[in-house]
Formats: C-alpha cells, structure tokens, sequence
C-alpha cells in the first residue's frame, strides 16, 4: 500500500486550545488492529520510498531529459487528482476493507510488472511512467478509505494521536527507505529495489486479508452522482475546509520543488552517486520524524502559527539547499525542511480530518488528497519545465523565495477558528410525518417564519449562517422571500430528491448546525415547513 499522503494529524479545531492535555502519540498502538496495520503500512511506504528512488535513478541513469526525472513525482501523484472524488464516494459507502484489499491486489501484481520488465531489460523510461502512473492511481482510490477507516477503529479521543502516527509512518519511511535504497541500488540494481516494494506490498494485503473481525458501517444508499456533488458540495460551502484546501495547495505547489529536484541537486550540485542520494532523502525524513514527536507543542502553538512559521522555515530551508556546496551542510539543512513540512501538511491534514462531519469524511478527505497531489503534480511538471530551461539550481532557489511569499500571506489571510464549531452528528425530525413518496424525486422546502419588526434585522443576518448550514449539507438552491401581503418571510430551498432530504435530516447535521438553525427560531413567533415533491408531469 502507498499512504504516502502524510497521515492526519490532531486537532478538533483549527487552532487547538493550548490547554487541552496531551496524549501520548503511542497510544493508539494499544489497539491491535491499528497495531497491525500501521506496521505494515510503515513496511509499505519504506517499499514505496525505495521505489521511487530506484525510479527516479533509473531515470537518471538512461541520461533522460530532467522533464521526465520530474514526472515521476507527477505520475504518482496526477491520478489522485483525477480519480479523487470517485474514490471519496466509494470510501464513503463501500465496505473500506474491501476496497483496500482489491486495490492492495492490483498494486501487487503491477508490482511484480514491474520488477519481471527491468530484470529483463525490457524496462523504458515511458513505460516506467505508465506503471508508475498505474500505481498511483491504485493509491488514488485507497487513500480516502484508508484514512477514514484509521478514524474509525480507534476511540474518537485517540483520533489526533492516530493521525500523528500516520505521519510517523510516512516519515519514518522516508528516513530509511531512501538509505536503504541507495546501498541496494549501487550493490543488487534497480530491479532488486523494486522487488523489495512488491514484498512490502505483499504484506500489507496479507493482514488485511487475515483481518475478519471488521463491521463497516451503515450507511443508506445513495446514487453515485448525487454522493459525489453532495461531497463536493460541502467542501465549497464550508469555508473552514475551504480556507485550509486553499492554503495547502498554495503551499504544496512551490514546496514539492524541492522533493521533485532533489535528484539533480544532487548529482549536479552535490556530486553525489545513489547511495549519497539516498542519504539526502534520509535528512529530509530524518526532520520528518522529529517533527512528528513535536504534535503536542503544535498543538500548544495553535495550528495558524505552527502553519505559518513552518512554511516560512520549509521556504528558508529551500533556498539553503540551493544555495549549499556540501553536503554536510545540505543534510541538517534537508532535516529542518522535512520538519517543516510536517508542520503544515500533516496540521493541515489533522484539522480538516477533525473537522469533517462522519457523514462526508470520505469525501472530504479525497479532495484533501486531490488537492494535496494535484499540487505535488503541478510542482512537479511545472520544476522539470523550468528546470530544463534554467537549471535544478535555480529553480530551487525560486521556489525557496515564492514559499516565503506564501508564509507572509497568512497574515493578511489566516486560518479560520473552529473552536465553537460543535462536530458531534444532530438528528433532526421531520417537523409533521410525510407520507410515502418516490425518493428519487426533486423537492422544494418552504419554511415561512412569522419574524417581529423589531427581530428582522437580526432574522436576516442569521439567515447567513443558515444558508450555509442548508448547502453544505445538501441544499443545490437557496433563496429568502418576504411576503408582502403579511410580511413573512419564506426560506426557499432545493433538494436533488427526497431520500437526500432525509439523509440531510438524519445524519448531515451537526450540533454546530443545530445551533444555527434554533438561533434563526427563536427570532420568530413562529416557523411553519412544507414539503414539495415534484410531479412527473
């Protein structure tokens, strides 16, 4: 399995009350299924690593154009991209497991491909592209039910430890598979390198076929469609998660240059063969794992803090690297970036998978991914190009300088606060029983509010935050009327179908959303709903 996309980290909120208590990052190892599967999985990701070094050295050792060198970073991550949202759907509603073990399977056996083409020489710098954008797209549709399920076999309070390990065995992988990978490649060959990634593969799917105690949850059907623009709909009218996708990508783009040109700085900075390579990728997971044992002080910081001084440091560190002839000063420079980087995309992550109502997790977290490896991508593709053009070196360094640019931008537009937004699911019931009706149907909810005059001013600005609470969780239009023969006004909205409507009922309202919608109440007098189905005329 590729867990590559750093693990959530913790947070209920955007920024964190320093009061809370921490826990020990190691306390969610006490349950032995996550036990099980985050070792394998840090089996995993030590093979991935490995892998895209032996990648990228193959690349390096055909003479290719630095373009290509580039792309593999860009393979691996464009099929998150483009397949993103479909596997958000399917991580919601399909059993998890399952979808892990099918896709586990098929990476296996590209794996093995992959290993049987370049022991037979029959291995091409394109057709490595192919296989490698194959493997990402099989990673693609894992990720979001990987993470979602992390969530769900741990008690909710281990949730942000749960994340943080996550990280740990990202990281920790990065630290060793590229050392790793480096004596193997000088010592056995490329193939041997991938065939050590077939064998953490393996692994992993062997505990989740041998893991038969797993429930899923219970979730009603709902059309593919309609579960994917629901998704979507959420993120775009939820401007927590919004804010927090915008600024990672924001962040990703200029920061996954260093990542993406790495092997060029060093053979061409730096002098350095594979096994010198490998050990500039364990610097940089080396800070990783450091950072990762500071989740508590992030905590105290408050995530706008620890996202703006890390961004700012990963921007630093970027142009040191550029900047540095040595390798003994590239390495702790590389440490201080992999640590920076934790701070934002593992924070960011954190945040948003705590934010995430349980309804739309899957989904939301899949255009984290999306966002988070469509940036990666387009760094990627957009180094390669300018690096062709005016060298690794300085491409380096500008990325460096547009990173600290970003940084600054947090001041004049920083996160926003979460800490009185309750997260907890609020079922709410229908107002009168409605009779049976086709759930496929478009309905149109009227809710006329009889509001004093004294009230309305206020009415209207709670109406605000009820148009969001009605979109995010469903509503496609929105609309308030004031009736001018007795001064009522009449919240409008749209549903897809009435078995959407339900759902928004049911499980899509949070406490948070509760709250909204009894503020807006209790302005009126009174407050009267009618259900509208469309007939098929």
């Amino acid at each position: 399995m590729n867990t590559s996309g750093p693990g959530p980290a913790p947070g209920g909120a955007t920024a964190p009350s320093s009061t809370a208590a921490p826990q020990s990052i190691w306390a969610p190892l006490s349950v032995p299924i996550f036990r099980a599967l985050w070792l394998t999985a840090l089996v995993s990701n030590v093979g991935t690593w490995m892998q895209t070094v032996g990648a990228q050295w193959f690349m390096v050792e055909q003479h290719t154009h630095p373009l290509l060198i580039a792309l593999i970073q860009t393979a691996s991550a464009a099929p998150v991209l483009l397949l993103g949202i479909p596997a958000g759907v399917l991580g919601e509603f399909l059993n998890r497991r399952s979808v892990l073990i099918w896709m586990q399977t098929l990476q296996v056996l590209l794996s093995a491909a992959l290993v049987t083409l370049t022991a037979t020489g029959e291995m091409t710098p394109y057709l490595l592209l192919v296989i490698t954008l194959l493997l990402g797209a099989a990673t693609a549709v894992q990720l979001p039910a990987y993470q979602a399920l992390s969530a769900e076999i741990v008690p909710l309070r281990m949730v942000p430890m749960a994340a943080s390990l996550s990280a740990v065995s990202v990281n920790v992988a990065r630290a060793i598979g590229p050392a790793i990978a480096g004596v193997l490649l000088s010592s056995f060959g490329v193939a041997f390198v991938f065939g050590m990634n077939l064998l953490s593969f393996a692994a992993f799917l062997v505990v989740l076929v041998a893991w038969r105690t797993y429930r899923p949850d219970v979730h009603q059907a709902e059309r593919f469609v309609d579960a994917a623009r629901a998704g979507l709909r959420y993120v775009a009218q939820a401007a927590v998660v919004r804010r927090m996708y915008v600024r990672l990508g924001a962040f990703v783009v200029p920061a996954s240059v260093l990542y993406a040109l790495l092997p060029l700085l060093a053979t061409q900075r730096l002098k350095l063969d594979s096994a010198g390579y490998g050990l500039l990728l364990a610097g940089l997971g080396i800070g990783s794992v450091a950072a990762a044992f500071l989740i508590p002080w992030f905590h105290a910081l408050g995530a706008n803090r620890t996202v703006l001084l890390s961004s700012a440091l990963f921007g630093l560190a970027t142009v040191g690297v550029a900047a540095s002839p040595y390798i003994a000063l590239t390495l702790p420079i590389l440490a201080v970036a992999g640590a920076a980087w934790i701070g934002v995309v593992a924070t960011l992550n954190g945040a948003v998978q705590s934010f995430l109502p349980i309804w739309v997790r899957a989904r939301g977290l899949s255009v984290y991914q999306m966002v988070l490896y469509g940036a990666m991508a387009t760094g990627g593709l957009a180094s390669g190009i300018v690096a062709g053009w005016i060298g690794a070196i300085v491409t380096s360094a500008i990325a460096g300088a547009v990173t600290l640019l970003v940084a600054a931008s947090q001041l004049l537009w920083p996160l926003l606060d979460t800490a009185d937004k309750r997260r907890e699911t609020f079922t709410l019931p229908l107002a009168d029983a409605v009779q049976e009706v086709d759930g496929t149907r478009p309905t149109l909810v009227l809710v006329r509010y009889d509001v004093a005059e004294e009230q309305e001013a206020a009415f209207v600005q709670q109406m605000g935050a009820v148009e969001h609470s009605r979109r995010r969780t469903g509503a496609r239009t929105w609309a308030l009327y004031q009736d001018r023969e007795d001064g009522t006004w009449v919240e409008v909205f749209g549903i897809g179908s009435w078995s959407e409507h339900l759902q928004q009922h049911r499980t899509r309202l949070t406490r948070y959303d509760q709250v909204v919608l009894e503020t807006a109440s209790a302005l009126a007098r009174s407050v009267d709903v009618n259900h509208l189905i469309e007939h098929d005329t």
